[in-house]
């Protein structure tokens, strides 16, 4: 199976959707690649990357528009799509199979946009533990 494995930048604010298969947040990415041109720039590629789960859930409010993450993206493919003008277009796509957060924070901070309405819990939550050991901690990890 093909991989594409690097450092991406975000280019628009992640947006969680619920589906019939899960939560799911779809992601613009870009990835400068090749030689330097005469302007002194290289080229840009955009992938549109899904993350499907829990994952999708609890890094949403992470993944900023400008903010850089290591990703490894599974099964990329070309697909087609109508523009708004009729012609048919093309963009690489693909599922992340492995994510983390690099660099600092993007400059346009997540705190002056509103807050997404919360969500009703999918689980019922555990009671506390009566005694302060490992064995009652809960396995889920934000990310």
């Amino acid at each position: 199976m093909a991989q594409i494995t690097g450092v991406f930048r975000i280019g628009k604010d992640a947006e969680l959707r619920d589906t019939a298969s899960g939560p799911v947040i779809n992601l613009a990415l870009a990835s400068n690649y090749g030689k330097k041109g005469s302007d002194g720039s290289r080229s840009t590629q955009w992938i549109d990357a899904s993350l499907w789960g829990k994952r999708a859930e609890s890094l949403e409010q992470y993944l900023t528009k400008g903010q850089q993450i290591y990703a490894t993206i599974s099964d990329p493919h070309i697909e087609t799509y109508q523009k708004r003008d009729g012609g048919e277009g093309v963009k690489l796509v693909g599922m992340i199979s492995d994510l983390e957060l690099v660099g600092g924070k993007p400059s346009g901070d997540r705190e002056s946009r509103p807050a997404r309405e919360e969500r009703p819990a999918r689980r019922e939550q555990k009671p506390a533990p009566k005694n302060n050991s490992f064995d009652d901690m809960e396995d889920d990890i934000p990310f």
